[in-house]
């Protein structure tokens, strides 16, 4: 796919084409997925914008089947590792073995890459496995690479980390500790289906028909977009709006609302300001358009910042929830006149 530089600047044919290739992979998907709009375009626009996906959601819902259904629309590799209590860091990242040369008889140490270097990566109910390998992917997911022994491993571009979990208080679940949310830029709730929703996917799934994915994008047209998403506009008046919207996620801001001081122990760092920002413009990109709007910082608020509060006693005894406080901060914040 042709890429704006200096000498070929992208055209508006370019671009129209580079939206039309969007519209294919929604399809696709559509292929494999009954339903879950929301789920499914939350889930491009952490592709476009170039950040790791978190989904939550009771067992059964589809959760990996979606996760599948993107690798095999997108011409990428794709991997998928199963966490269980007993899943050590090497066995994501990856270990060194003692190899002998037949010849010489000389030993040497050969790094043996794990299933963390790929493209797409599916880390399949993440809460199952204690902490000490869930911050095993902590530098893969923020630097995209990966240290062992002293050296640095660098990761494929593009590289996507899709993780799903099931709700904390189901048994047999460790809770992510936040270094490790924080690096999700979306935290993408997944609901039970409609009534007609739940009767296609029984009419789908119990034949002997499967539907299968075509690919329709490969990985430099994925680069392409990404760095598409970065040109589309935001104006200084939503930019403002972000900075005020993440400022008074903190209950210690003077212009919190008094859902934040009452609810909220800790809330968003400068990194929530960013994932809004590039979220809105990848929403606006998936959307057909150059340029953001409110309400693509409106329609994202809740999963770019849902995991990046830690709420009080106070909102747990009321049964509040970050989507409770978030709702408050965007009818409570003004947006700049």
């Amino acid at each position: 796919m042709t890429t704006s530089t200096n000498d070929h600047p992208l055209t508006e044919s370019d671009i129209q084409a580079q939206l039309a290739r969007l519209g294919l992979l929604r399809d696709a998907i559509a292929q494999a997925i009954v339903g879950q709009q929301d789920v499914v375009e939350q889930l491009l626009i952490g592709l476009l914008a170039g950040g790791h996906c978190l989904l939550e959601g009771v067992p059964g819902l589809g959760k990996t089947l979606l996760v599948r259904s993107l690798g095999q629309a997108l011409e990428l590799q794709f991997r998928r590792v199963q966490f269980t209590p007993d899943l050590m860091p090497s066995d994501i990242l990856g270990t060194e073995l003692l190899e002998e040369d037949h010849g010489t008889g000389h030993r040497h140490f050969r790094f043996q890459p794990g299933p963390v270097f790929t493209h797409l990566l599916l880390a399949d109910e993440l809460n199952r496995t204690p902490p000490k390998t869930q911050a095993a992917l902590l530098e893969a997911m923020q630097e995209r690479t990966v240290s062992y022994a002293g050296v640095t491993h660098a990761l494929p571009a593009p590289f996507f980390v899709l993780a799903t979990q099931n709700p904390l208080e189901q048994a047999g679940t460790y809770p992510l500790p936040e270094a490790q949310l924080d690096r999700f830029l979306l935290h993408i709730r997944v609901d039970y289906p409609s009534e007609q929703e739940e009767h296609d996917i029984l009419a789908q799934t119990t034949g002997s028909h499967s539907p299968a994915v075509p690919q329709v994008m490969h990985g430099d047209e994925v680069i392409a977009l990404q760095a598409r998403v970065r040109e589309v506009h935001l104006g200084e008046d939503l930019l403002a709006w972000i900075t005020r919207l993440v400022r008074a996620s903190r209950p210690g801001d003077g212009a919190a609302p008094e859902e934040v001081r009452k609810y909220v122990r800790w809330g968003a760092g400068p990194r929530a300001g960013q994932s809004l920002v590039l979220a809105a413009k990848a929403r606006a990109l998936l959307h057909g358009r150059l340029a953001a709007t409110r309400e693509d910082i409106a329609a994202l608020a809740a999963p770019v910042m849902r995991h990046r509060l830690l709420l009080s006693f106070a909102a747990e005894a009321e049964q509040k929830s970050p989507d409770d406080v978030i709702a408050a901060l965007l009818r409570g914040v003004p947006f700049p006149a």
